[in-house]
């Protein structure tokens, strides 16, 4: 919280110091109006003082300058010629400069307030999304871990994609997804499945177990009141992963989600499932077997997990973000150092702005035997 008041007063300062500038205009202004020729008349500039004040400051800076600037025309008419100020024509810039300035606030008030509600709103989504989604333990027995959620919606900071992980007796499970759709809705179809994974996987079932409990979860919490069926048109991609303590293959079912990949000593392997099971949801319409791949994953490797807006990212033509491609000969062994640098690469990508929600999770195998 201090953190953030901190950086509420930066953009004050800053503000008060750039009242310079129209404070400024209007003594150059008057000072050159006063100098110049009787026919020349440079009164009405002083209107772009108001005017751009408030590019950087807020009702009462707007309202000051505006005061200053009808003071300065008035001063200019009763030094220029004391029966001038009567003219109408000098009257006339008075009540403009009113009317601008009175304006230019009344604007400044409706945005410092819509300013503020936006403020809150995205206070009141981040503390949500750290409830529902928060970042993953640095460390997982002996795994490190590092996770990164971007949210294509800024304002919200909050999504439909998802990640959680649990702590078993023989090692760590983990889940990664994206709900079909975005905002709100879809996080709170995302908070429905994490806490069935929640619920489920520190039990002692196995993977399948696993997956077509979390299958008729989501098909029994998504459905919509009076519906007698769970096929609507809601459901959830997602890998759900169990890292074993004592083997070094992983065990996954997949579920219509892109696959892992695999950095070992900078050349990526992406691990495509064997037998790929339907989106979480949908499981009634295909009736699966859910059949557990498995693949290599020795120390000194990085597990990369992650979601389709990564990978549909895209750039200025169009042109997806490659992500096998781009981390190719990466060499990072940390976690948090690998997601750095790849969340400056992909938001360089896209040119700072996802259109999908997009989030990834780096585990480092240990170069020591899990324990």
């Amino acid at each position: 919280m201090p953190q953030r008041r901190e950086g509420l007063r930066r953009p004050v300062r800053a503000g008060r110091a750039l009242l310079v500038i129209p404070i400024a205009w209007i003594v150059a202004v008057s000072v050159v109006d006063l100098v110049a020729p009787p026919d020349i008349h440079l009164g009405p500039l002083l209107v772009a003082a108001p005017a751009i004040t408030p590019l950087f400051g807020g009702p009462w800076s707007v309202g000051l300058v505006s005061a200053l600037a009808v003071i300065a025309q008035t001063i200019i008419g009763l030094v220029r010629d004391p029966g001038e100020i009567l003219s109408s024509n000098h009257q006339a810039q008075i009540i403009a400069l009113v009317l601008v300035g009175a304006s230019l606030v009344i604007f400044c008030v409706f945005r410092e307030r819509r300013a503020k509600e936006l403020a809150q709103v995205r206070y009141v989504s981040e503390a949500a999304q750290r409830v529902v989604l928060p970042p993953l333990p640095k460390s997982l027995g002996s795994l490190r871990v590092a996770s990164l959620y971007l949210a294509a919606e800024a304002e919200a900071q909050i999504g439909g994609d998802l990640y959680a992980a649990a702590r078993t007796t023989s090692g760590t499970r983990l889940i990664v997804g994206d709900v079909r759709g975005k905002g709100l809705t879809a996080a709170n179809d995302a908070a429905l499945l994490l806490g069935a994974f929640r619920v489920a996987a520190h039990r002692q079932a196995s993977l399948d177990e696993l997956v077509n409990y979390l299958d008729r979860s989501v098909c029994w919490d998504l459905m919509e009141p009076g519906e007698t069926g769970c096929y609507g048109e809601t459901f959830i991609t997602a890998n759900i992963l169990d890292i074993p303590d004592q083997d070094s293959r992983v065990q996954m079912v997949a579920c219509g989600h892109p696959p892992p990949i695999v950095l070992r000593n900078g050349r990526p392997t992406t691990m495509d499932a064997l037998h790929p099971a339907p989106p979480l949801g949908l499981g009634e319409l295909a009736h699966p077997r859910y059949h557990v791949d498995s693949f290599p994953f020795e120390p000194g490797d990085l597990l990369l997990l992650y979601t389709d807006g990564v990978t549909e990212a895209r750039d200025s033509t169009g042109t997806f973000y490659p992500l096998t491609e781009r981390i190719t000969g990466w060499t990072e062994n940390d976690p948090d150092a690998f997601l750095v640098r790849f969340r400056r690469d992909l938001l360089h990508h896209v040119g700072g702005r996802l259109n999908d929600d997009a989030a990834m999770i780096a585990i480092a195998g240990t170069s020591t035997p899990r324990a």
